[in-house]
């Protein structure tokens, strides 16, 4: 058993010897440059390389989300952009070209019918799957112009990537164009007015793409590019966000609204306070009392209950100060009553009765007759009225 593990450990010294060696002499450690990833603008802006590339020749170069129609001397970069999103916009566009201004177009546009009629560009199908270029993704194209005359030895280009299934032809007059005797021409611009239009057949402009071949001359030739240009890159492929579109057209709108509504909230919100400071704590009169007692009763229940309490008094004063008041029938006690107050016994009835309702002021009336029949009683000696002591 000792043996064969002994063996076996042998067995995987020699092979890993064997690995060793051969990794040695069939291998060997070299320095490679590898691009690393893009970050920043670079990550997010497929034109940033262009526009670095323009600014480093002289002109200026933006990117822009929204059309606005510049100079008619500039130059205006159009991917991944729908023509027919908008007649207003595509009628725009039309219209700055046709005062002067230089579009260059890549193959992302959708609309081509409307685009075609307009620019006389048009994209032809190929009768059959070409094969690919020599190195595998890139081919030399040859320049053609209108006038003068080319020159009998024209230099050729590198195009690389482009699209081997269709070419473009134009209904108009050829200014320039990139021409291949296999794949046609990829490259082409016509004059639009006092304008042009320039239409290559891929995306040679964005990201690393225009690090590719003769990509770079391609924009300064496609753009017809002069030192102090302007040139917009135009792009529809992330488009801002609904909110940020309201609040580039519609910022003043916005503003009042969130005002009308914070005032609405304001009002109709829960307060944490009174709305004036409380009034100071003061001491009422007797007399105020009495009068704001008696109004709230009235108020209730018609000054029934101020009645009440008064005939409630006189009979209380009545027991205390007239002899035998107590035993006397309802008819005798009116009389001792208005004797004692000094006034007929008929209106002393009708004040101490008290049936259905009243105005103010006769329940004033009859609360002045009852008072005035108390005080007198109360001002006589106890039980000297109407029997002896």
């Amino acid at each position: 058993m000792r043996r064969r593990s002994v063996l076996l450990a042998l067995v995987g010294l020699v092979a890993v010897a064997g690995v060793v060696y051969l990794a040695a002499t069939r291998t060997y450690w070299a320095d490679a440059k590898v691009p690393l990833p893009p970050k920043g603008e670079a990550l997010t802006n497929p034109f940033y390389a262009a526009q670095r590339f323009i600014e480093a020749l002289g002109a200026r170069a933006s990117r822009d989300r929204l059309f606005t129609p510049p100079s008619s001397g500039a130059v205006i970069v159009l991917s991944r952009w729908n023509w027919n999103l908008s007649t207003r916009r595509r009628e725009a566009i039309e219209r700055w070209v046709e005062s002067g201004g230089r579009l260059v177009v890549d193959d992302t546009i959708s609309g081509s019918d409307e685009f075609t009629e307009w620019s006389g560009l048009e994209y032809q199908q190929h009768e059959k799957l070409l094969p690919p270029p020599g190195d595998g993704h890139c081919a030399r194209f040859r320049e053609e112009r209108a006038m003068p005359a080319v020159p009998p030895l024209v230099p050729t280009h590198w195009l690389c990537d482009f699209d081997r299934t269709t070419f473009l032809i134009a209904s108009r007059q050829v200014q320039w164009a990139l021409f291949d005797p296999t794949y046609g021409r990829q490259a082409i611009r016509v004059s639009v007015g006092r304008g042009s239009v320039t239409l290559v057949n891929w995306q040679p402009f964005q990201y690393r793409a225009l690090f590719d071949g003769d990509h770079p001359w391609l924009l300064v030739k496609a753009a017809e590019l002069k030192r102090g240009d302007e040139v917009h890159f135009l792009s529809e492929a992330d488009h801002p966000s609904l909110l940020s579109l309201v609040w580039l057209y519609g910022a003043p709108v916005v503003w009042l609204g969130l005002t009308a509504l914070g005032l609405l909230l304001w009002r109709g919100g829960i307060r944490f306070g009174p709305l004036a400071p409380p009034e100071g704590l003061l001491r009422r009169s007797l007399a105020e009392q009495i009068r704001g007692t008696g109004r709230f009763a009235f108020q209730h229940d018609h000054g029934e209950s101020l009645h009440t309490a008064t005939v409630r008094a006189v009979e209380e004063a009545a027991r205390r100060r007239v002899a035998g008041y107590a035993a006397l029938v309802p008819r005798d006690r009116v009389a001792a009553l208005a004797e004692a107050g000094g006034m007929p016994a008929k209106d002393l009835a009708e004040a101490l009765d008290y049936h259905g309702l009243r105005r103010a002021s006769e329940v004033r009336g009859a609360i002045s007759r009852l008072e005035t029949i108390r005080r007198a009683i109360l001002g006589r000696p106890a039980r000297t009225m109407h029997g002896t002591e």
